[in-house]
């Protein structure tokens, strides 16, 4: 399935990994990861940095799946608010994922410090506007148990929210944690990285159709029978991975996007911040390193590729409508628009670590509006996990993590 369409602004702006190499042979290495988005390239990086050998697969040109259409916003805030999330899972489970996805922004900081790669990577705050008199009500609980567990958090009513982001709007939450960074940019030049520095294998255009269990791990046969044998393998290829788990743990949606062209400095809104809002679907935005401004949301629940794409001429119009409500005296013109398929679970965590205890198939999920955030999580464990250390974030993001529901 194609994962996006239309025009991603990444793709239009970075250069293409041109890379064909497919495998034309049996082939044997450590640790074989599945996919070569921004989950599998931060996972090839920690294994690569503890010295564990690994080999990328990937059935398409790298990095072109998900990964080419995600806005790439940082937050530590989850897609389900913490005040709803301690009733779906146990509260420490709740509070442990908001604090990963805190520390990883800070991990994906330093990883792109340590290597000097450029992942236009940059610190910016975050504000989340209430839409409606319910989403205020929203505000003031998520804004009570975040200070209460020491999250950093600030409440805005609206003539701080006026002063401090130019929107008339009622209220909302503000902190200065956040991040954004070219996801696309950063999978390609972290592959790159290790190539040269660690000599990492990568083969495109290798659909792997079937993992069994070996004598010493795992035989991946690919669709022109070839067979890679290893150690461990890690699924890192999103929604796709579907179809080596035991039964379905997501759900589809269909989510768009409209970068716009260049506006005047002048005219960008205050602090470059991130800023999404209450009502659902909610509305996401956030700049580029060039004075565009990114638009996102409407998000459907995914049906198929044709309706998805058929829709995304409505859905351009409906998101700049939504800006202009925001932002009625920016001039937003629409350059590029595109749509994406990307998954959502019912608790709004990930996914990370072996279906069952003890196995060596091993998932990194990142799913969810987080998802960047959750694989530089994934990427620390399954690594741990490979060098038999223990690692208690599996409790949080594990597959057998308990449920009030």
């Amino acid at each position: 399935m194609d994962l996006h369409s239309g025009l991603p602004f990444w793709i239009v702006k970075n250069e293409f990994f041109d890379l064909y190499h497919p495998l034309r042979e049996n082939y044997k290495t450590d640790v074989a990861i599945i996919g070569s988005g921004i989950t599998g390239a931060l996972v090839a990086h920690e294994l690569c940095e503890a010295g564990i050998s690994c080999t990328i697969f990937d059935k398409r040109t790298i990095a072109t799946g998900s990964s080419a259409a995600s806005t790439a916003q940082l937050q530590y805030e989850i897609d389900t608010p913490l005040s709803k999330l301690i009733h779906i899972v146990p509260e420490k489970i709740a509070v442990d994922a908001y604090f990963n996805c805190l520390e990883a922004i800070t991990t994906i900081e330093n990883v792109f410090k340590k290597t000097k790669l450029d992942a236009d990577f940059t610190r910016v705050p975050t504000v989340f506007l209430a839409s409606n008199k319910q989403g205020v009500e929203l505000l003031e609980k998520e804004y009570e148990i975040r200070k209460d567990v020491g999250l950093p958090i600030n409440f805005l009513d609206a003539k701080q929210l006026k002063e401090y982001q130019n929107i008339d709007g009622i209220a909302a939450l503000q902190n200065d944690t956040s991040a954004q960074m070219d996801a696309y940019k950063a999978a390609i030049n972290l592959l790159k990285y290790h190539q040269s520095k660690n000599q990492l294998k990568i083969y495109t255009h290798t659909k792997i159709e079937k993992i069994q269990e070996s004598k010493n791990g795992y035989e991946l046969l690919t669709e022109h029978n070839h067979t890679v044998s290893c150690k461990y393998v890690i699924i890192a290829n999103g929604f796709e991975a579907g179809q080596f788990l035991p039964k379905k743990v997501m759900n589809l949606l269909s989510t768009y996007a409209i970068a716009s062209a260049p506006v005047d400095k002048n005219m960008v809104w205050p602090h470059q911040s991130l800023i999404w809002e209450t009502a659902e679907p909610y509305l996401y935005m956030r700049t580029t390193k060039d004075n565009r401004l990114i638009v996102g949301g409407e998000d459907e629940d995914f049906q198929d590729p044709v309706k998805r794409d058929h829709l995304l001429r409505e859905k351009v119009k409906i998101l700049e409508r939504k800006f202009k409500n925001i932002y009625p005296n920016i001039d937003f013109v629409t350059e590029m628009a595109w749509c994406g398929t990307f998954s959502s679970t019912n608790d709004g965590l990930p996914y990370i670590g072996p279906w069952k205890k003890g196995e060596k198939k091993l998932f990194a999920l990142g799913y969810g509006g987080n998802g960047i955030t959750f694989s530089m999580v994934a990427a620390e464990i399954l690594k741990n996990i490979i060098l038999n250390k223990k690692d208690n974030r599996l409790e949080t993001f594990g597959f057998n993590r308990p449920s009030k529901k």
